[in-house]
């Protein structure tokens, strides 16, 4: 079943959720799908806007360039999601213990969103841009961050060793995540 060009606001998860269901350029506003079955949608250049996605079912779900703007997404495993032409992108989010495990999302935006114990294991986030995002806990590891822009973020640790951060961008108060494994003092 497809859907194209319609908004949705307020819709029921029921509503929205169901195998076989296909969303184009669709616009979702306020939606409560917190805990919603989303196994099987597919979601292609659509926007979710004021949405409660808290630990949404989203195994088998293809999400292709979508934009989330102030939607709650904690808890979300977008792991088990389908890898096909995979993009999603994030302003004022909350993605606090979502989960981006081994998911390439080159490019990514981030923007004022909290990532509190956020899961970036082996995801590829080549040249994604983290602004002004709180990256407390989150877990890096071998994870890719080449060409990345981590400037005007904060509270996160990243091992160089064990990341691949080559032309990764951070500013001076970002030194602290990146030197925490020597736990050394820097003042300034």
């Amino acid at each position: 079943m497809l859907f194209e060009d319609e908004t949705f606001t307020k819709t029921p998860a029921t509503q929205i959720s169901g195998r076989n269901r296909t969303y184009e350029n669709c616009k979702f506003i306020s939606c409560d799908l917190s805990g919603a079955n989303l196994n099987g949608v597919v979601f292609i250049d659509c926007i979710f806007d004021g949405c409660n996605l808290a630990l949404a079912d989203a195994g088998d779900a293809g999400f292709q360039n979508i934009v989330f703007k102030h939607c709650k997404l904690s808890g979300l495993n977008f792991s088990k999601a389908r890898d096909f032409l995979f993009e999603v992108h994030f302003e004022h989010c909350i993605l606090d213990n979502a989960i981006f495990y081994k998911k390439k999302n080159k490019k990514a935006r981030f923007n004022d969103c909290s990532m509190s114990e956020t899961d970036l294991t082996e995801a590829d986030l080549t040249e994604a841009k983290f602004i002004n995002c709180n990256l407390n806990r989150a877990f890096f590891s071998r994870t890719i961050l080449k060409g990345a822009d981590l400037r005007s973020s904060y509270n996160f640790i990243i091992d160089p060793d064990d990341n691949m951060i080559k032309k990764a961008m951070f500013s001076l108060h970002g030194l602290p995540g990146l030197l925490a494994k020597y736990d050394i003092k820097i003042e300034g």
